[in-house]
């Protein structure tokens, strides 16, 4: 499966996106936070860096879950028996996407915690 040309490879690699989304309960979950983060940061108004922080991390957590549906597909081409090699490179995997996601709350929580704390203030203090 060879690309004929630039518009071919960018069909292979949407087909490989939407491939992960139909197929991987834990990519649309990931899908479905980042339009709500990325909505909260409009709302909230994060700065630009934040916002780079944000769509960076979301990128991480995304590539991370695609590149470990990559992994298990090829393991599972390779063999259907087990394996303790094929368990230790599925396993990897699924702990570079735990890392990168657990990665994303920390961000998350730094950037929203001092503005959504904020709101709260002034909610709180201005109906007493």
């Amino acid at each position: 499966m060879r690309a004929k040309n630039l518009l071919e490879s960018f069909k292979y690699a949407i087909e490989g996106i939407i491939y992960t989304f139909k197929t991987q309960r834990n990519m649309r979950i990931h899908v479905v936070i980042a339009f709500l983060v990325i909505f909260f940061s409009f709302f909230l108004k994060l700065s630009k860096t934040e916002m780079i922080l944000m769509f960076f991390t979301i990128s991480l957590v995304i590539v991370a879950e695609m590149i470990n549906t990559a992994i298990e597909a090829t393991i599972d081409l390779i063999t259907d028996k087990y394996h303790e090699l094929a368990k230790i490179a599925k396993n990897v995997a699924a702990g570079a996407v735990l890392i990168s996601a657990v990665n994303s709350m920390v961000v998350a929580y730094i950037i929203f915690y001092d503005k959504i704390y904020n709101i709260l203030s002034r909610l709180i203090y201005n109906n007493k």
